[in-house]
């Protein structure tokens, strides 16, 4: 597996021609790295007007590791080349660096680009990014692997001591700024500049060599402004302290978004909690992450906390709510659950309204952090939730209240990961235990840690409640002197009980109440959807995800409406939509493409996880079809014999289905103004592709694809 490496961007607050002063003192060999013993330059070449200089040198370095390993290896000092190419012109410092030794069993690249800031001439940007790939190890692949990360890592620490301990040095020696490069003004003399090889003239314009730890150059980074990038300093700031492998981790993630899924970019602090419920995993935190966004899309919780208005009932009878902060600056969150009527609220209100009370709770948490961030000057990731259960009973433990628990703490755990900083249960009474028995189960390990139970009156007492909270916040009903303005609760009046027929159609108006759609799209039967148009130059737009397979995505136009499968209602736009099934066919079989009806824009191959948005101007008026087809992946082209993979999934049902969730739109034309470029197709999803721009001039379609 190849391991990768990407750093965020470091700032030097210093002008670019001085960090070329410190940083030319490193070689040929550094006392701060002392595995980094020798270097010799074994080409060196200057641009006419001197502003470009190239060198390449050969590096050795110690092999820092076990006896075991060297003496298998048969080697004790490694070689890297490094390639150094220095733009005086555009202040800019290009260093490319690859393994010599192994080079056979192992490739190790890295890029270190350092460049001007784009804000600030007078600072210096440091970008870095590095690879490995052992592909053989004499049996020892993984333990070489994991070597040699760790020993990369530590190098990356030690990179901006270095620049800081020679910025210091030549502000000892008096050397406090160096002029910027200008073009010869008389013709080139004959004798040429040359590079200093171990130390630099305080007068002096050194020639950068390479050994940093490697950076990417601002081109290899994702298409978009500076601020698109995160800088260390930011981190620190704003997120958190982060190992350098951790800072990789999040800025890969961040940027694979900003390719996948332009426009719907969830903060930085949301895709670090993801990280790090995976333990910094990142193909498993960009699964799942992928699945809370695809989650959040198709039931609107962006917006929950401005459109859904809470029931009086919640008002008058749910008893939890927002209460200052902790030690740390975290927000508090006061759940009093044995005052709470679980059973009461359950039937009243149903099961569909309490996960929406929930989900505000969190939304509004993911908010309160942030303002407290802001507030405290310091990273707050997550909130503290005070649970006090005096008067939890054997009421509570009705099973449809458990159950709508268990649902609730399962969408929970999905799309709020470490949210959770701190649980404290208090005055947990006897029956606590048989509760606990029943949840737990559901809930995530590392969150299962975060939990601190106190019986009874212990959590007055030293270690308590108040090594969490300030005594001047601490609740009133739990012996504090702050007023705590959350409900009292009491029993719901059985008066506003609902039937089982009325829960059942509100829960259903709940969450079908969406503009997004699902559909099966199975081999040999795709899924189609008809929109009518009788104006011509109407605008047909759509936003679609796929969540499960790959599929194409074509639009045809039929002057003659299909035939609709009988027990086929009529939908929104025209479409034929079923009540029985989310897989509908309406192109028949017997029609002919060319005669019956015509395609009007390139098929689109979309993967699994994309998310897909475009429009269509419609050129006549007539029925148009909009089609998403099962994609087959082509067969290994290597090998003319199946993989096992490739056998195993053929054997699974579910490797014929893909599901897609969409919405469409139409615009009428007198409804339409202003420029296509509103309406503009964005290729972008959950996984990378590779799309052609795809632009129908027959059918005068702005459908564009980007990444």
């Amino acid at each position: 597996m190849v391991q990768q490496y990407q750093s965020p961007v470091r700032v030097y607050k210093h002008p670019f021609e001085l960090i070329m002063a410190a940083y030319v003192r490193r070689f040929p060999n550094c006392p701060l790295i002392p595995i980094f013993v020798d270097s010799e330059v074994v080409k060196e070449e200057h641009s006419d007007d001197g502003a470009t200089v190239f060198i390449e040198r050969r590096c050795k370095v110690e092999a820092d590791a076990p006896r075991l390993f060297k003496r298998m290896a048969g080697v004790d000092y490694l070689y890297f080349i490094h390639k150094n190419t220095l733009d005086r012109r555009e202040r800019a410092l290009h260093i490319e660096v690859v393994n010599e030794t192994f080079s056979n069993r192992v490739i190790v690249q890295e890029i270190c680009n350092y460049t001007v800031h784009p804000e600030n001439e007078e600072w210096t940007c440091f970008e870095q990014t590095a690879s490995l790939d052992i592909k053989s190890f004499f049996g020892f692949e993984n333990a070489a692997e994991k070597l040699a990360m760790k020993q990369y890592a530590n190098s990356i620490k030690k990179g901006k001591e270095i620049i800081e301990y020679y910025l210091k040095e030549l502000e000892d020696e008096g050397v406090t700024h160096v002029p910027r490069w200008s073009p010869p003004q008389a013709p080139p003399p004959t004798a040429r500049l040359q590079l200093p090889l171990t130390s630099a003239p305080a007068d002096a314009i050194p020639v950068p060599t390479a050994k940093e730890t490697p950076t990417a150059s601002p081109t290899d980074l994702p298409a978009g402004s500076p601020d698109d990038k995160l800088d260390a300093d930011y981190i620190r700031r704003y997120l958190g302290h982060l190992t350098p492998l951790q800072e990789s981790c999040l800025i890969r993630l961040r940027q694979w978004l900003q390719e996948t899924h332009k426009g719907k970019i969830p903060k930085d602090q949301h895709v670090l909690r993801f990280l790090r419920a995976r333990d910094f995993n990142l193909e498993k935190a960009r699964e799942i992450l992928c699945q809370s966004l695809s989650w959040r899309k198709q039931h609107q919780v962006d917006f929950l906390l401005d459109s859904w208005e809470r029931p009086q009932l919640l008002h008058d009878y749910y008893t939890g709510g927002w209460h200052h902060h902790d030690r740390d600056g975290c927000p508090l969150y006061i759940l009093r659950l044995g005052q709470m009527d679980t059973k009461g609220l359950v039937r009243a209100l149903g099961e569909e309204s309490l996960l929406r009370q929930v989900l505000s709770i969190n939304e509004e948490g993911l908010r309160r952090c942030e303002e407290n961030t802001r507030v405290f000057c310091r990273p707050i990731s997550c909130w503290t939730c005070l649970v006090d259960l005096e008067g939890l009973n054997m009421r509570h433990l009705w099973r449809p209240g458990v159950k709508a628990l268990l649902r609730i703490i399962e969408v929970v755990e999905a799309n709020y990961p470490e949210t959770l900083g701190c649980l404290l249960i208090l005055r947990a009474p006897r029956v606590f235990p048989v509760l606990w028995t029943l949840v737990s189960p559901f809930i995530d390990e590392n969150t299962r840690k975060k939990f601190l139970v106190y019986a009874a009156n212990d959590y007055q007492g030293p270690g308590g409640l108040v090594d969490y909270i300030d005594r001047e916040v601490i609740p009133d009903f739990l012996g504090g002197d702050c007023l705590c303005e959350i409900p009292e609760g009491g029993m719901v009046p059985k008066s506003l009980y609902r039937t089982a027929e009325a829960l059942e159609s509100e829960e259903l108006r709940l969450w079908t109440d969406t503009i997004y759609k699902t559909a099966s799209v199975f081999k040999g039967a795709p899924h189609e959807l008809l929109i009518e148009i009788s104006e011509p130059s109407s605008v047909i737009t759509w936003d679609f995800d796929v969540c499960k397979g790959d599929v194409i995505f074509n639009i045809y136009h039929s002057r003659r409406a299909p035939q609709p499968p009988k027990r086929d209602v009529q939908g929104a736009h025209g479409s034929i939509v079923s009540p029985a099934t989310n897989n509908m066919q309406l192109i028949d079989r017997f029609w002919i493409l060319g005669q019956d009806y015509s395609m009007v824009e390139t098929a689109l191959t979309c993967k699994e996880g994309e998310s897909v948005q475009g429009s269509h101007v419609t050129r006549w008026p007539g029925f148009y079809i909009l089609q998403w087809r099962f994609h087959c992946s082509p067969a290994c082209s290597t090998s003319s014999l199946p993989r096992v993979d490739d056998v195993l999934a053929s054997l699974q049902v579910s490797s014929h289905k893909c599901k897609v969730m969409f919405y469409t739109e139409v615009l009428g034309s007198e409804d339409f103004r202003g420029s296509m470029t509103s309406l503009e197709s964005s290729h972008s999803g959950f996984s990378q592709l590779s799309a052609a721009t795809t632009t129908s001039s027959q059918s005068q379609s702005s459908s564009t694809v980007s990444r």
